[in-house]
């Protein structure tokens, strides 16, 4: 019994090893830090395109009274979904008068068999207004936007639903998602999509296509969703450059219709794979008596109330084992305020045996090499990194620079074998075109009263250290950015083990390629080196982490042996 025992683990530990030997050399984060990589721009290739029409027949409404349309799922708790969608029809105009939100139900029928709903569950519906105090501007007000809970929810299952008012009757076509696998080490989702700064553009489109064929099972909206503030009120044209085209704007007007055609152009996907969002600055959107964010803060369930922020600027979720933690950027990140409290409580809580990966995701990064943005955010990063590096975050997602950046491990601008993999996916496809300047190259340095945040203070700082000691900008691509390039794309990440995650970013000229990948690597935790003694209590995910890392340096070395060892192995088994 204790041979058979041997041979099946002889068995897996050689396919195990057969990945990681003949997996296309795919690189680990062990072999790190890399030297800096740099594709610039293909100028065959546009660097922009427009935003499709409100006439385009994905962008029009296609329902009619009070059918629910815009339809969204997003995550709530390991056995819990928000379902999200709109009824009734928006107004634009001088005077607009808000729906009654109490005049339609939230109802969300839902079970394991099509057509056979068991289980029912209501919720709440609301509407907002975005309000101009400016002669010629028109105002707007929402459809009645519901969301509603669905819990009881199994682990890994099917499920099929309608929602709508049962009542009148007004209930939408049948539609399915499967549930996440509980939190545990050995519990993964299959595929997670990373995409930042979308909009709703003919390159936006093409991201939408290839991640939809990349068929993931969550995914992650880093800001700036819609770009509707690239409008008048009016609508019209959208334009790239909002300042440069409109000068004598009285505020950051927006064309709000924008977001509905953006909620039916997502609906094919979102309404069977969760999206978990997080603001950006084109969120913003200041309205009448300086209020922002409404339709961000509106539109869009997520679990603020289950994980104890109370806001949706911030919040966390789990997804198997993986423990997500979604930053606000745009409202207080001091170390005095609500979010600091929140998450230094957030980070203590978090229980490594049970969600190995720590993920955090903002829209702004604080690592960048492009000239767009440029440490923009150092006040954020020097009030929160030294935190999330305290307790082990192993990879932290952003969005804001319209290009492709991946880092080498970096602590307080130092390479540091337990700082976390930072990551920048702000190439979703925007109207603002991809970014195509660095820092580094010559002419490109901003000067330090450039890219000045929409909110927060600025820290810009010269190096203290390095080969940059005493500048604003290095004079060469810094050694802690790995890789970067100027192209649209998403990315996609698919946790294998407590200590091993393939990282794929997709470029999206490659859409038609098979196998195809802009910029691949194994992220890999080193618990035994980098656990924070607050998560980490065992010594099983350590000894885990030594024999990951030990059989990818014995895989480098002796790739030609290993093979013929275990089949030995196994014929003598």
């Amino acid at each position: 019994m204790e041979d058979c025992k041997l041979c099946i683990l002889v068995t897996f530990f050689l396919i195990i090893t057969k990945v990681v030997v003949t997996g296309k050399d795919i690189p680990t984060t062990l072999e790190g830090p890399f030297d800096p990589v740099t594709i610039r721009f293909d100028p065959s290739l546009r660097q922009g395109s427009d935003d499709i029409p409100m006439d385009d027949p994905r962008l029009k409404k296609n329902v009619t009274s009070m059918f629910p349309e815009q339809i969204a799922l997003a995550l709530s708790t390991p056995t819990s979904m928000w379902v999200s969608w709109v009824t009734g029809d928006a107004q634009i105009g001088s005077n607009v008068t808000t729906l009654d939100p109490t005049s339609v139900a939230s109802e969300v029928w839902y079970g394991k068999e099509s057509g056979k709903y068991t289980s029912k569950k209501t919720g709440n519906a609301t509407v907002y207004s975005q309000l101009y105090p400016f002669e010629g501007l028109l105002n707007y007000t929402s459809g009645i936007i519901h969301h509603v809970i669905i819990d009881g929810l199994e682990p890994g299952t099917k499920y099929y639903y309608k929602c709508g008012d049962s009542s009148l009757p007004a209930m939408s076509d049948e539609h399915v998602f499967e549930t996440l696998l509980l939190p545990g080490p050995n519990s993964y989702p299959r595929r997670i999509a990373l995409i930042g700064d979308l909009g709703l553009t003919s390159n936006s489109s093409t991201t939408i296509d290839h991640l939809t064929k990349n068929d993931p099972s969550l995914i992650l909206m880093v800001g700036d969703l819609t770009y509707a503030n690239q409008y008048l009120t009016t609508g019209g044209k959208g334009v790239p450059c909002f300042s440069c085209a409109f000068p004598d704007a009285p505020i950051r007007e927006t064309y709000q219709p924008r977001w509905d055609g953006w909620g039916r152009f997502m609906k094919p996907l979102i309404s069977r794979v969760p999206m978990m969002v997080i603001e950006g600055n084109h969120e913003i959107e200041p309205q009448v008596a300086g209020i922002t964010f409404k339709s961000y803060l509106t539109r869009f369930a997520v679990p603020a109330e289950e994980s104890g922020s109370k806001t949706n600027f911030y919040y966390s979720f789990d997804a198997g084992g993986v423990h997500f933690i979604m930053l606000g950027a745009y409202v207080d990140y001091n170390s005095t305020g609500a979010q600091y409290a929140w998450l230094k409580e957030e980070l203590h809580k978090v229980d490594r045996m049970v969600t190995p990966w720590l993920v955090a995701a903002m829209h702004p990064p604080w690592y960048n090499s492009y000239s767009s943005h440029y440490q923009e955010f150092e006040c954020m990063r020097l009030e929160m990194e030294e935190l999330l590096y305290q307790y082990g975050v192993d990879i932290i997602f952003s969005g804001h620079v319209h290009a492709y950046e991946r880092m080498n491990r970096v602590y307080n601008y130092t390479l540091h074998s337990c700082g976390p993999v930072y990551i920048t996916v702000g190439d979703g496809g925007n109207i603002e075109k991809v970014d195509v300047d660095h820092a580094d190259d010559p002419g490109k340095c901003p000067s330090e009263g450039d890219n000045i945040p929409e909110f927060g203070g600025v820290c810009h700082l010269n190096f203290s250290s390095g080969p940059a000691k005493g500048k604003f900008c290095w004079d060469r691509q810094p050694e802690w950015s790995a890789f970067r390039e100027s192209s649209f794309g998403h990315g996609i990440l698919e946790v294998l083990n407590s200590t091993y995650a393939l990282w794929t970013w997709h470029r999206n000229q490659d859409i038609y390629k098979e196998e195809s990948s802009g910029d691949q690597i194994y992220i890999v935790r080193q618990p035994e080196l980098c656990s924070p003694s607050t998560s980490l209590k065992g010594s099983n995910e350590t000894q885990q982490g030594a024999q990951v890392k030990e059989s990818a340096a014995v895989s480098a070395k002796w790739a030609w042996f290993l093979p013929l060892f275990f089949i030995v192995i196994i014929a003598f088994c």
